[in-house]
C-alpha cells in the first residue's frame, strides 16, 4: 500500500484570475487505513468551474466555506478502491466520491458531499467509459436533466436559451432541450465554440463575444424566448430578462462570470421581472436525486443510440490538474473537462 500521497493544495489565494502557481502539488504521509475506511487510488477527476468559488476569501451564504492556503482541493472524482475496512466497499470496485485533486482517497462513513451531490458509492459501468459517470452520467447530466425538467419544466413548444453551451452542462442540456422538442439557441465565445454548437450540436449559435448580446439572441429569437438555463450570470442573465416572453423562467445554475477575477455587471434593472410575472430558480443538482435514474436511462439511451454528441478535454497527470481547471475556466475547453490519472 502507497505510504503518501500527492494532493493539490491552495498555494495562495488567487488575485484577479487564477493562475496555475496559485496552486502547489504537495506530499504528505498517507494515513493507517482505520476500520470503517476505504482507501481509493483516484483515476479521474472532475475539473468543474465551481472549485474556483472556495479560492476566494469569502463564500457566499449557503455554499461551503472558503479553503485555507494550504488546504487541499476537493472535487468530485472516480477511483478504485485499493485497500478497505468497509463492508460495502470491495477491493477493485470503482467508487465515485468528492476527494479530488490528490492521487488517493481515504474514504470514511463521514466522508462528504459536495451540495448534497457526490456521497461515496459504487458505480456499475456496464461497459461503459467510466469518466461518463463524471460528465453525462454524473453531476453534468443530472445538473442539465435537473435544471431543463426540474426547474424550467421544459415543454416541446419552447424556445429556450442556454448559455455556456460548448461546457460540461451546456452542451447536455441543449441537446437534450432539442431531443425533447425545443427550439434551442445557444450561447458561446469565440468562432470555434459557436462552430461547435452550430456544427456538431446542430443548434442556433450566439458568439456573446460579437457585438451586443441582446441584439444577437433579438436577431435569432425575434418572438422572444419562453425559457433560460444560466450558466453565466452578469450581463448573460440581464440580457435574458431583456428577450424573455412575459411568464418566462429562468432556471440559475451558476454564474462562472463572477468566479474568476473582476465579476462582469450584474443587471442593473431587475424590474422586467416583475413586468413580465417571470420565475426564476437558482438550483443545485444534490437537490434533485430523484432524478439520477430517469436521468441516465435517457442520456444513455441516447449515447448509445449516438443521437448526443459527448465531448471532453483531458488533461493526463495530477501535475496538470492546475493547468486543467485554469484552462476551463479561461474558456479554452469544450465539453467536460477532465484530469487523467493513469
Amino acid at each position: 500500500m502507497a505510504e503518501t500521497n500527492r494532493l493539490v493544495c491552495l498555494a495562495r489565494r488567487p488575485e484577479g484570475r487564477i493562475a496555475a502557481d496559485d496552486l502547489v502539488l504537495t506530499e504528505l504521509p498517507l494515513a493507517p487505513l482505520a476500520e470503517g475506511e476505504a482507501l481509493v487510488r483516484n483515476t479521474w477527476l472532475s475539473i468543474d468551474p465551481s472549485v474556483r468559488i472556495r479560492l476566494a476569501a469569502t463564500t457566499p451564504k449557503g455554499y461551503l466555506p472558503p479553503l485555507r492556503p494550504g488546504d487541499p482541493l476537493a472535487g468530485l472524482a472516480l477511483g478504485e478502491v485499493v485497500a478497505s475496512r468497509r463492508p460495502d466497499f470491495a477491493v477493485g470496485e470503482l467508487v465515485s466520491h468528492t476527494q479530488g485533486f490528490r492521487d488517493y482517497a481515504l474514504l470514511g462513513a463521514d466522508a462528504a458531499a459536495i451540495g448534497g451531490y457526490g456521497s461515496p458509492a459504487v458505480v456499475r459501468t456496464g461497459g461503459l467509459p467510466a469518466q461518463w459517470f463524471l460528465g453525462p452520467l454524473g453531476s453534468a447530466g443530472l445538473t442539465a436533466y435537473a435544471g431543463l425538467f426540474g426547474v424550467l419544466e421544459l415543454r416541446p413548444a419552447d424556445t429556450v436559451w442556454i448559455s455556456a453551451a460548448a461546457g460540461a452542462v451546456g452542451s447536455l442540456a441543449a441537446q437534450l432541450a432539442k431531443l425533447r422538442g425545443a427550439t434551442v439557441i445557444g450561447s458561446a465565445g469565440g468562432a470555434a465554440k459557436t462552430a461547435f454548437l452550430r456544427d456538431e450540436l446542430g443548434i442556433t449559435a450566439v458568439d456573446y463575444r460579437a457585438g451586443s448580446l441582446t441584439g444577437s439572441l433579438t436577431a435569432a429569437a425575434p418572438d422572444g424566448i419562453d425559457a433560460y438555463f444560466d450558466n453565466v450570470g452578469g450581463d448573460h442573465l440581464a440580457a435574458a430578462l431583456d428577450v424573455l416572453n412575459p411568464g418566462g423562467r429562468i432556471a440559475l445554475c451558476g454564474a462562472v462570470s463572477a468566479y474568476d477575477g473582476a465579476p462582469a455587471p450584474a443587471p442593473a434593472d431587475l424590474f422586467p421581472i416583475v413586468a413580465k410575472q417571470l420565475r426564476l430558480q437558482g438550483f443545485r443538482a444534490g437537490s434533485f436525486l430523484d432524478l439520477d435514474e430517469p436521468m441516465r436511462a435517457e442520456i444513455g439511451d441516447h449515447l448509445a443510440a449516438g443521437r448526443l454528441v459527448h465531448r471532453e478535454t483531458v488533461f493526463e497527470g495530477l501535475h496538470r490538474a492546475p493547468a486543467a481547471l485554469v484552462a476551463m475556466l479561461s474558456g479554452a475547453t469544450v465539453g467536460k473537462t477532465l484530469c487523467h490519472l493513469p
